[in-house]
């Protein structure tokens, strides 16, 4: 995977992007501070943090597979989740002062393959494992920490998968679906603009 010191300038490289993005509707150039030749699916996730110390999402998009170079896959990304996240409307500038950066580094997804659905629930591990989910008439995908940062466990796991998706809460019981699991490496601002640590 990545190690901490590209892990923590990545972080930064996705707020930069982002405020630069925001302030003079420009996409940042390359820099030369770290080469990332490396190819690696990667989520930004952007948290609003409120005069009472919640944290509340933001915005959240990114590459599921190893397509793009990591750089190209960062700043695309961090771009993408503070202005066109279908769920919220645009980051605006007065904002990025109470957002805190959170970039997960994924592993490739793996089939899980199983005789019976109930067999899903000895290869799911919460807190270990992220979830996609790919069905007839779509997809969805659940980060890792998701569930252990709600509590959740396999079932609710699965539940808020499919719920996700827009599909039934069974969808992934059914014959042609296919439930995919990985692994993410996460690294988090410690506060807006903070010292960046990884989730273990």
């Amino acid at each position: 995977m990545i190690n901490d010191y590209e892990g923590e300038q990545l972080v930064k490289i996705a707020r930069e992007a982002v405020e630069t993005y925001i302030r003079r509707a420009m996409v940042p150039v390359k820099d030369d501070r770290i080469v990332f030749s490396d190819k690696m699916g990667v989520f930004v996730t952007l948290n609003h943090l409120n005069e009472k110390g919640e944290e509340h999402l933001r915005g959240c998009i990114g590459f599921p597979l190893p397509e793009k170079g990591l750089y190209q896959s960062v700043v695309e990304a961090a771009i993408g989740a503070a202005t066109i996240d279908p769920r919220f409307s645009p980051l605006v500038e007065s904002e990025l002062s109470r957002i805190i950066f959170e970039l997960s580094f994924l592993t490739p997804p793996q089939l899980i393959q199983v005789v019976h659905p109930t067999d899903y629930y000895d290869h799911i591990k919460i807190g270990r494992d992220g979830l996609i989910l790919r069905w007839e008439k779509g997809s969805a995908l659940l980060l890792p920490q998701v569930a252990k940062r709600f509590g959740w466990d396999v079932d609710e796991f699965l539940l808020n998968l499919c719920y996700k998706g827009g599909t039934t809460p069974d969808a992934w019981v059914l014959p042609e679906s296919k439930l995919y699991k990985f692994q993410a490496q996460v690294y988090i601002e410690s506060e807006p603009k903070g010292r960046v640590i990884r989730l273990q």
